[in-house]
């Protein structure tokens, strides 16, 4: 009999794309340099939205429905966390430095 599987610590990935399948936002770090367009692709079924947490943030898609994208240019330094309002368990951060 083999142990569990345990999941190991989600680290941070670099790149421009955040896939959104199976309810989770992939990869859940993303790091970027600023001036980097990040895309989301929605790959559910179910309609999800690109939403920064807290007041003011950037991020504000409106539904995603299946294989539809929304862009974001991050043109300042910082992290960025957001969230699907539809199903808000489904959270992430964008980290961009210089």
């Amino acid at each position: 009999m083999s142990p569990p599987a345990t999941r190991a610590p989600t680290a941070p990935v670099a790149g421009d794309a955040v896939a959104i399948k199976n309810f989770a936002f992939s990869p859940a770090v993303l790091k970027v340099k600023a001036g980097t367009t990040v895309t989301w692709t929605n790959q559910d079924t179910d309609a999800h939205t690109v939403t920064s947490t807290g007041s003011g943030g950037p991020l504000k898609s409106a539904a995603l429905a299946t294989r539809a994208t929304y862009r974001y240019t991050f043109t300042k330094p910082g992290t960025y966390a957001y969230l699907c309002t539809i199903h808000p368990f489904m959270t992430a951060t964008v980290e961009v430095s210089r």
